[in-house]
Parts: structure tokens; C-alpha cells; sequence
């Protein structure tokens, strides 16, 4: 059966560990292009695809997925190390001058991806006026922060022979704490579907946008997960960990997993991105 983007995008599909590649491809091939056009088509396998050809679906595009396990994994590379960061991770055209991470894996694919591991969305920041006032007399706002289901995230890599494996906040520095980043459990918002101008056909914003995991909050919610702690409604106090983070461009490989990962499998750590120890930074902070 075919369901619709929406109805898929909501949740509304639950989707467990045996879900079959035929399944997967449907629901993709019911996504907008970033563009507005109609979907491509495709021709999806035979029923009764076994996790390893939808694992194998994944991987030709980059995405590692480990069903039982409850981990996904796609390769990025480090982009701001030296100015302020608002994200986490974005794609090409996203906010690029003020994100750790890019990557090029498309943001409606990851979200599929982590639909398939059951992430249910959960509810984004909202800002309320409190009972305080400015100097103005004015109500201050207050914010909830982002609360419900979500999901933890890593990131490794090898120099030489050694792994390097962190979970992401480790490699935020706050400048207002004089701490990295306090780890917790990033909330899955899966961003939404909405026309960008009246009489057009509805796109997925986070594809529209290329911004994927925000550091940050922002209102609108249209990125696949945003940082839940009470300090990120700030926007001017994270920047990269410069005594962790391997210089601008270097390969890395992000992880998204259901519990925390305390350690790599044999088999992923294998395919770890390599930074040469002679790399050198570009220094322009971009």
C-alpha cells in the first residue's frame, strides 16, 4: 500500500524493524523535490526485501542503518571552526557559515531513515511571555524547551592509527559556561511539509532549506532534529571545540542512535573517514 508523504511525515506510518525495502522506496519516491516538481519515479524491489537489501538501498547513498541495533550512520565533513555556531549540521545549500558539519546525503533520506529506526516527532521550542518585564515594561518571553522522542548523536574518525569517537556536545565548547556542551537527548522533529507560495505544491523545508540538525532553537521547526537544553535559545555563545575538532574539511562520519553509543562495531570503526595528521586548517573560520 502506498501512503502519502504527509501521512508518513506525521507519523501516522508505524514502521518497525522489518520493514521491507519495497516499503522504504515507495514512501521516497512520495517526496517532493526540493525544487517543487513531482516526485521521480521509481521502481521499487520485489516484495519481500530482506533488511540486508534495505540496509543495501541506504548504503548507496551513503547511510549506514542498523535496525536491531537502533543506529544510523552517514558521512559529513567539519565546516566552521572558528566563528559561532547556530547548527549542528546542514547540507550544500544550508546556513554553511555557521554549522559544525555539512554533509551531502539528502535531509528527506535521513529523515526515512530515521522514521525506520520508530522516532516518533516530538515538539519543538516554544517562546511564551513571561511574567517579567524589560526595561520597557514590556513582558519578557520565556521559552519551553524542546521536549519528546529523539535521539543521541556521535562522531568519529581515524588519524593514523588511532579512532577518535565523541559524542557530538563534546565538540561544542560554551562560551558562556566555560564547558562543552551538556549532553542529553536531541529531539526528532522530522521539519514539515508546506507550500512556498500559495497555489504550489508542498515541499519538504528541511530538503528546501538544507539545514538538518539545529544547534540553536528556531521557531519555525523545520529541521530533522534540534539540540532540547535550555541554554541553546542562545545564539551567540557555541563554537567549535578546537582542541578536538580535526580541521576544516576533513571527513568525518556522524552518528544517530536510540541509546547512547558507548562504543563502535568492528565493522563501522573499519570504515571511518582518515584525517592526515599534516592537514593543515584553511584558518578563515568559515
Amino acid at each position: 500500500m502506498r501512503q502519502t508523504a504527509r501521512a508518513w511525515h506525521a507519523g501516522e506510518l508505524r514502521m518497525h524493524s522489518r520493514v521491507p525495502c519495497s516499503l522504504l522506496c515507495a514512501l521516497m519516491a512520495t517526496l517532493p523535490s526540493a525544487r517543487g516538481g513531482a516526485p521521480a519515479p521509481q521502481e521499487p524491489p520485489a516484495q519481500g526485501s530482506t533488511p540486508a537489501e534495505l540496509r543495501a538501498a541506504l548504503e548507496k547513498e551513503g547511510v549506514m542503518l542498523d535496525l536491531e541495533a537502533g543506529v544510523l550512520a552517514f558521512p559529513a565533513r567539519v565546516l566552521v571552526r572558528e566563528d559561532l555556531l547556530e547548527y549542528l549540521l546542514v547540507g550544500p545549500n544550508g546556513a554553511t557559515h555557521e554549522s559544525l558539519f555539512v554533509t551531502n546525503v539528502r535531509p528527506s533520506l535521513l529523515n526515512a531513515a530515521l522514521l525506520l529506526l520508530g522516532v516518533e516527532p516530538g515538539t519543538n521550542a516554544q517562546w511564551r511571555e513571561g511574567s517579567a518585564t524589560d526595561e520597557h515594561g514590556r513582558p519578557r518571553k520565556e521559552v519551553d524547551p524542546p521536549h519528546g522522542d529523539g535521539v543521541y548523536l556521535s562522531a568519529a574518525w581515524r588519524e593514523g592509527e588511532e579512532t577518535f569517537f565523541f559524542r557530538v556536545e563534546d565538540l561544542i565548547a560554551n562560551l558562556e559556561s566555560g564547558r562543552s556542551l551538556r549532553r542529553h537527548r536531541w529531539v526528532f522533529l522530522g521539519s514539515r511539509f508546506a507550500a512556498l507560495k500559495p497555489g504550489t505544491p508542498e515541499v519538504f523545508l528541511a530538503d528546501v532549506e538544507g539545514n538538518l540538525v539545529n544547534l540553536s532553537f528556531f521557531f519555525q521547526g523545520n529541521t530533522l532534529v534540534t539540540s532540547a537544553l535550555e541554554e541553546c535559545i542562545e545564539q551567540s555563545i557555541f563554537i567549535a571545540n578546537p582542541f578536538l575538532v580535526p580541521p576544516r574539511g576533513s571527513g568525518v562520519r556522524l552518528f544517530v542512535s536510540r541509546k547512547p553509543l558507548e562504543t563502535l562495531a568492528p565493522a563501522w570503526a573499519a570504515e571511518l573517514p582518515v584525517v592526515a595528521p599534516e592537514d593543515g586548517s584553511s584558518g578563515d573560520g568559515r
